[in-house]
């Protein structure tokens, strides 16, 4: 399949992570998310209906990370996942999960995972 939605960007304030300061103070996070399905119905008919209707899943996503705390990010990527795939149009995600300013000493980068999920 080679129908593909990029959402990029979705930022969102949380609290996972390992440390006592991650989980009472949080931080910010950057989820990327790419969406594979078929999107012919939709560039035929031009109806929101025939596709995926991303707004309510970003705000969904957005939620599940200001109210969750989990201690990896690979569990808070695949919650998000799970949210994408609850569209029976999403075939196949990709989650990238950006922990912006991780507390590294001697680290001023940022600390991605990407996972990618398919509907079974």
């Amino acid at each position: 399949m080679s129908d593909c939605i990029h959402l990029t960007g979705i930022r969102a304030y949380g609290y996972t992570g390992l440390f006592a300061e991650e989980q009472t103070l949080g931080q910010w996070f950057e989820i990327n998310l790419t969406l594979r399905l078929d999107l012919k119905q939709a560039s035929e008919s031009d109806r929101l209906e025939d596709t995926y209707d991303y707004g309510s899943d970003v705000a969904a996503i957005v939620k599940l990370v200001e109210t969750s705390r989990f201690k990896l990010l690979e569990k808070l990527a695949a919650e998000i996942a799970k949210i994408a795939l609850q569209s029976g149009r999403v075939k196949q995600v990709t989650v990238r999960l950006t922990k912006m300013h991780p507390p590294i000493p001697d680290f001023t980068g940022s600390v991605s995972i990407e996972i990618t999920r398919d509907r079974h």
